[in-house]
């Protein structure tokens, strides 16, 4: 019997149990997100009356509050006082704060405020989140133990989906930013009670030369460039298609119904969830930048099949589980190879501040991302079509600027690299 149980898990990643508790309290916070976030624009739209622009600026405004939470968190989270587990326990009561804020928001500064919050809370996160998992696993383990956090990410969410459009049918929708609220609070459970601090570098930096020093590296800055389209691609998804898909799609005038794009959207994360650790597994033949280049190629695929979803005449939902399906593929590649690389170009004594700068490009792409979607759907049809296309065609740039990168670590591998960083720092 055990050697049975042992062949069906053999398919799962031999992973520290801590690095299993985090994805599983993960997997619990996002499902109340997933509850929220996709239906956040409609709702706001549609029922309290704010404009897509007002909506794609709110959601966009957690971007600023971001960037202070991401330094923060980096430098939280490579401190001896305060460490990962203790960054992670903040970041969980301010996000229950701020998912409380939006459930009585009946205005666009409150809103925003909600925004502004959730943004703090989700930069203390990140950084201190992928360093734990960093500190815990090895150079080889690091794409499945990324692959299986974000699969849990993405499950959670697609579970939150799903669970939110049976209860926005009874027109509870207020109702799900409370749900929002208690995942937090048991994510800080479960840190609490489960989770152990794993930093364990006896070196300390001084904030400000911790990032002096990350910001000196050419080769993450160089990523940095690419890392900001592929979250600019990422918040479209949630923040802007499902507006698209509703109201933008020709001889459609109503578009996809709540249930079609839960549906649908449950499609993206079945995908997501059934390709995550294969595509890690896969990933690992190749160099990580030119894994985020096969990540880029698929974005543009998929966003080019989001555009005939628009503009086709007939056959709108096998175009949209076509184009979800394609944008899951992009998104599993991305995943782990965007926090590998980084961790690579880390010293150990950094971990948190060089995955705080990855994070801040997630910042900066939530800032670009939904209003520059809310402000294309305010335009005329043409433009809003026009948004899928030209984010197809920006993806030669990515791939471009990978190619850069990749050559530079070529030239300067992560341990040379580091070597000349400690030099310099003399």
């Amino acid at each position: 019997m055990p050697s049975r149980k042992s062949r069906l898990f053999s398919w799962l990643p031999d992973l520290n149990y801590q690095v299993w508790v985090l994805a599983a309290g993960r997997l619990l916070s996002q499902t109340g997100s997933g509850f929220t976030l996709f239906y956040a624009p409609i709702f706001f739209v549609n029922q309290v009356g704010l404009s897509a622009t007002q909506v794609g600026l709110g959601l966009g405004s957690a971007a600023i509050s971001g960037v202070v939470g991401r330094l923060l968190g980096g430098s939280f989270a490579d401190s001896q006082f305060w460490g990962r587990r203790r960054t992670l326990l903040l970041s969980a009561i301010v996000s229950a704060i701020a998912s409380l804020i939006l459930a009585i928001s009946h205005n666009f500064l409150v809103f925003v405020a909600g925004n502004l919050m959730m943004g703090l809370s989700i930069g203390l996160y990140w950084p201190a989140n992928e360093a734990m998992v960093a500190d815990l696993t090895t150079s080889a383990q690091r794409n499945e133990a990324f692959a299986l956090t974000r699969l849990c990410d993405s499950l959670g969410l697609g579970l939150g989906v799903v669970l939110g459009g049976l209860l926005v049918g009874t027109g509870a929708y207020r109702a799900l930013f409370v749900v929002d609220a208690v995942s937090f609070l048991v994510l800080f459970a479960v840190v609490y009670w489960a989770i152990a601090e794993s930093n364990q570098s006896t070196v300390s930096h001084k904030a400000v030369s911790g990032w002096q020093q990350a910001l000196r590296d050419r080769r993450l800055l160089t990523y940095v460039v690419a890392n900001v389209l592929f979250t600019t691609y990422l918040v479209q998804i949630n923040s802007t298609m499902p507006l698209y898909f509703t109201n933008f799609l020709a001889n459609l005038p109503k578009g996809f119904s709540p249930p079609t794009l839960s549906a649908l959207f449950t499609w993206h994360m079945v995908v997501s969830v059934l390709c995550q650790l294969p595509a890690a597994r896969l990933l690992n033949r190749f160099s990580r930048a030119w894994g985020l280049i096969l990540s880029a190629a698929l974005w543009g695929v998929g966003f080019l099949l989001v555009w005939v979803t628009g503009v086709v005449s007939s056959s709108h939902l096998l175009w949209a589980i076509l184009a979800l399906g394609v944008l899951a593929l992009a998104t599993v590649t991305y995943m782990p190879s965007a926090s590998s690389i980084t961790v690579e170009m880390a010293p150990e004594s950094l971990r948190g501040v060089y995955l705080a700068v990855n994070s801040q490009c997630w910042a900066i792409g939530s800032f670009i991302g939904p209003p520059l979607g809310g402000w294309a759907l305010d335009q005329s049809v043409s433009v809003a079509h026009g948004l899928w296309l030209g984010l197809a065609l920006s993806v030669t740039i990515a791939m471009l600027i990978l190619q850069r990168l990749d050559r530079m670590i070529k030239r300067h591998p992560p341990q040379a690299s580091l070597l000349l960083s400690k030099k310099s720092m003399r």
